[in-house]
């Protein structure tokens, strides 16, 4: 096992410490595992909350502050957290307004946060909660009745919090991060496995010359095997299963994401190929996103979400966010 780790049993909370450390504009409880923004709770301000196995990072930890979320829960590696870290999170963000749990469609986590919404709740504590499954890949998987949460958590984040950093009602919040999964869609591939620190090797079998078309963040089975293919195939099948469900109107915000261990100088280029599918299918392009944001651990490979926007939502992206992983305007 080549795994920069001390052991497998201490992985998160010594990812937790390291994070403390490196950004002191967030609190970070490293027992309870919880991560907030310094100066939460903010007066007359929606709190957002969000959460989900450790391996993606940055999401979801790295999306916390100023413009985005306002605290995140880190589970186990691949594991869900649990419902006191949640309750945690949202007492520490509410300011009265509310909170709004944005949950990934995988079925530990919508069980979690359920039960942390009704705990919440009973300690007067107001939440809505918008679910995100945006994968087009497969309707149903291992992890996940339904489709699959994935790039589109980082646009519903994004958005959802830079309306309620405008001081919108817990209604409109809601109604924005719905808007947002609605109008995107997201498709993986996967050029090998990964592996988690407890297992030490890889999670899954892809033979030498194959890629997974449709894979999950966990390394959930997609839609086909084939022999490996060119970054201008993968981005014809990618692309154009996006938009054969999408089919946007209006512009779209594109992420091309990595998914660990696939470098930039392959990122770009298999961006340059994701804008030649765009063009010729006439799809107008109002802003670009290219990096490792919606990962998994070490596995190499790259995913690709459009989100269709409309002026409202284009003027939210650009608004001023200063977290750990995004940052502009500030």
């Amino acid at each position: 096992m080549r795994m920069l780790i001390n052991v497998a049993e201490t992985v998160v909370p010594d990812a937790l410490r390291g994070m403390a450390v490196a950004h002191p504009e967030l609190t970070v409880d490293v027992e309870n595992r919880v991560i907030v923004r310094r100066d939460a709770p903010v007066a007359d301000k929606v709190g957002l909350v969000s959460g989900g196995g450790s391996g993606h990072e940055p999401l979801h930890g790295g999306f916390v502050g100023p413009g985005m979320l306002s605290a995140a829960c880190p589970g186990e590696v691949f594991t869900s957290p649990v419902p006191d870290q949640m309750v945690r999170a949202a007492a520490a963000v509410d300011s009265g307004n509310g909170v709004l749990f944005v949950v990934k469609n995988y079925t530990g986590d919508v069980l979690n946060f359920d039960m942390a919404a009704e705990l919440a709740e009973d300690e007067g504590i107001q939440v809505a909660k918008v679910l995100v499954n945006d994968d087009v890949a497969v309707t149903d998987s291992l992890f996940t009745a339904g489709r699959r949460g994935t790039g589109a958590t980082l646009f519903v984040e994004k958005l959802a919090g830079a309306a309620a950093d405008e001081g919108a009602p817990l209604e409109r919040v809601e109604a924005i991060a719905r808007q947002v999964n609605e109008n995107s869609r997201s498709f993986g591939v996967a050029l090998s496995a990964c592996s988690t620190p407890a297992k030490g090797s890889p999670t899954f079998d892809l033979p030498a010359g194959q890629l997974e078309l449709g894979i999950g963040i966990h390394g959930e089975p997609g839609r086909e095997r084939r022999a490996m293919m060119t970054s201008r195939e993968i981005a014809d099948f990618a692309v154009d299963a996006v938009l054969d469900d999408l089919r946007p109107r209006n512009p779209v915000l594109v992420l091309v994401n990595g998914m660990g261990a696939t470098p930039l100088l392959e990122l770009y280029g298999f961006h340059a190929e994701v804008q030649r599918v765009l063009t010729e299918r006439q799809v107008a392009v109002a802003r670009v996103l290219v990096g490792n944001y919606v990962t998994s651990l070490d596995m190499a490979g790259c995913s690709v979400t459009l989100c269709q926007v409309d002026e409202e939502l284009l003027r939210l992206w650009d608004a001023p966010v200063r977290t750990p992983a995004l940052r502009w305007g500030v």
